[in-house]
């Protein structure tokens, strides 16, 4: 049986991730690591060097992309990008805090939190629109890289719509699902399956 590897990561820190309140940086604020997202890439580049990885790709996004260098550099590899896994677009809510966008848009607010797949970021995107054009990206990779090991660095939304959708969980659920900065998710793909092995592992970093 030939089976792929995928290695799922998000990306490290940006300085919006860890505001306090921390804001919505989506698709258009377009941060770099800080020093504690670049000390993480480095952490899971040292543990993912023992994966025989053959490409490494990520979201064009400065912080999957810094992420993913990181990485591809252990194993001498350039990095691809692909537009399809960028992060959510969250529409007017981009770069607010949830306390300022429950006062300013109280039902737009309530709606998303029942059910983010069917009620969107306000002027932005849905769980499933994020699904529904992510999905092809992971499945053409699955396909094409058969029998061998690839790192994908991708977001938070992403990464839970993906995971959730490949353990047959109510997409309006994602939300709930961790993904920690530089967490690794591990998917096999074999006799035309994937499933999710491993999920939101940290153990790499301190």
């Amino acid at each position: 049986m030939t089976a792929t590897q995928l290695l799922l990561v998000r990306h490290g820190t940006t300085d919006a991730n860890v505001r306090v309140p921390y804001i919505l940086q989506g698709s258009s604020i377009d941060l770099p690591l800080n020093e504690n997202g670049r000390r993480q890439a480095e952490q899971v580049a040292e543990f993912l060097d023992s994966f025989p990885v053959k490409h490494v790709y990520s979201s064009p996004l400065i912080r999957a992309n810094e992420t993913a260098r990181c990485i591809a550099e252990r194993h001498r590899l350039n990095v691809t990008q692909i537009a399809e896994i960028t992060e959510c677009h969250v529409g007017r809510w981009e770069g607010k805090d949830w306390d300022t966008i429950a006062s300013e848009d109280p039902e737009a607010y309530r709606l998303f939190h029942e059910d983010p797949a069917t009620h969107p970021y306000l002027g932005g995107e849905s769980y499933s629109d994020v699904l529904r054009r992510s999905l092809p990206a992971f499945e053409r990779l699955l396909q094409q890289h058969l029998g061998e090991t690839i790192v994908v660095v991708a977001h938070n939304i992403v990464n839970r719509a993906f995971t959730a959708h490949l353990m047959g969980l109510e997409l309006r659920k994602a939300k709930s699902l961790a993904q920690d900065n530089c967490c690794v998710n591990v998917i096999q793909h074999a006799a035309g399956k994937s499933t999710l092995l491993t999920m939101n592992s940290v153990f790499h970093l301190q």
